[in-house]
C-alpha cells in the first residue's frame, strides 16, 4: 500500500516539475523578439 502512495507522490512531483519547467524555462521578460509576429521586415534598398 505504501509503495502505491509513494509511486503516486513521485508521479505528482514529476508532473509539477514538468509544468514548472514549461512555464518558467522560456524566454526572459526583458528580451524582445527580433521580428514581431505579423509584421513584414522593412525592405532593404
Amino acid at each position: 500500500m505504501w509503495l502505491l502512495i509513494l509511486e503516486a507522490l513521485a508521479a505528482l512531483a514529476v508532473l509539477i516539475f514538468a509544468v514548472w519547467w514549461t512555464m518558467f524555462s522560456g524566454r526572459r521578460r526583458e528580451e524582445t523578439p527580433e521580428d514581431p509576429p505579423g509584421e513584414d521586415p522593412p525592405p532593404k534598398a
